[in-house]
């Protein structure tokens, strides 16, 4: 589904990503691990459009994309991408919020969305709250909320961009209890995560990265038991399991 051949981003002179090389599957979850400032991050928002590549090319189902690629309010209906930061807008009620991209930027029908999100708020158990406001929820329910209305854009791929980072510990589960579901259901799916335990149940490959380079790619089971690399080694010592 996604190819990634020699990406490259700079900021100024600091190279941010070095000639990254990159396959995802159909229903594949690759989770990237790494260090802090290591170009996960920088890694989703290139494949999103949301960072400008100065080289190599991305390939999405056949579709290449280069420096120079200007269509990306079509590319981001087919790549959703879920941050940390929630990002919904605080005046909107939740199902608002949701059904906001559907019709602006898909111009379905509104009785067809409101259906679609409400079978996913009541997957997220949050079906009750379709009325509420942001203001009135948690943070876990927010971050819930948020990757509802990424899924109802029908993306083939979703990105998900250290989405507990900024959540209490006691609420992490029930956002990562979502993600687990829809790995389950063969969504085709690349994480940024800090949660070791969660990557190791949810990966089919771990990326690992340092730098702004690929380090090593492998197994969970290999990755978190026997990695390739004295990086990924020491990277690993930093957590207990």
């Amino acid at each position: 589904m996604l190819k990634i051949t020699n990406l490259q981003k700079f900021y100024g002179t600091h190279q941010a990503l070095k000639n990254i090389d990159l396959e995802v599957r159909h229903k594949e979850v690759v989770v990237i691990l790494g260090p802090s400032g290591c170009g996960k991050s920088t890694l989703l928002r290139c494949i999103n459009g949301l960072e400008q590549i100065a080289g190599g090319s991305i390939h999405l189902n056949g579709e290449t994309i280069d420096k120079n690629f200007k269509e990306w309010t079509r590319i981001r209906q087919k790549v959703g991408m879920v941050f940390q930061s929630y990002e919904l807008f605080e005046h909107l009620s939740v199902k608002e919020n949701i059904l906001l991209g559907p019709l602006k930027v898909q111009k379905r029908q509104k009785d067809e969305v409101l259906n679609e999100a409400k079978i996913w708020l009541e997957k997220v158990g949050l079906l009750h709250k379709i009325n509420a406001h942001p203001r009135e929820l948690s943070g876990g329910q927010k971050q819930r909320i948020a990757i509802v209305r990424s899924l109802c854009m029908n993306p083939e791929l979703m990105l998900f961009d250290e989405v507990t980072a900024a959540l209490d510990p006691e609420i992490v589960r029930e956002v990562l209890e979502v993600i687990l579901t829809l790995a389950r259901e063969g969504m085709t799916m690349l994480i940024v995560t800090h949660e070791m335990q969660f990557a190791k149940a949810v990966a089919d490959r771990i990326v690992f990265m340092d730098e702004g380079s690929i380090v090593e790619i492998n197994t969970p089971e290999l990755f978190f038991e026997n990695p390739k690399t004295q990086r990924a080694k020491k990277f690993l010592n930093l957590f207990s399991f």
